[in-house]
């Protein structure tokens, strides 16, 4: 099994444990389309508390890779919502899923299709 691979199977594993409603076809479509920042702990993650960190995730992902063109409260909340959903005590907020369910929360599947 490549370490893309084994990182899937660990992004697919804590969906699961976290009750996620994303399917193994999104994670891993995200998880490819991240490439190597899945092997860096510190790229990997999405830090809820630093808002330079959410500030790229909207510019980068949310405005550039989905192409969405909402006002910035609406991108910020949806943010703040999946910062919810992965869990305030929870310390790894792993990026595939955060960017799976954001994927998800703006309709945007068909990115990964």
């Amino acid at each position: 099994m490549s370490k893309r691979d084994e990182a899937i199977e660990a992004m697919i594993a804590e969906a699961q444990k976290l009750n996620l409603s994303i399917s193994n076809d999104l994670i891993s479509k995200v998880a490819v389309g991240l490439g190597p920042v899945l092997y860096n702990k510190d790229t990997a993650t999405v830090a809820c508390s630093q808002a330079t960190e959410l500030e790229t995730v909207k510019t980068n992902f949310l405005k550039k890779k989905l192409g969405l063109t909402n006002d910035d409260a609406e991108l910020d909340a949806a943010i703040k919502e999946v910062c919810a959903e992965l869990g305030t005590s929870n310390k790894n907020k792993y990026r595939v899923l955060f960017y799976a369910l954001l994927t998800i929360k703006f309709n945007k599947e068909s990115i990964y299709a």
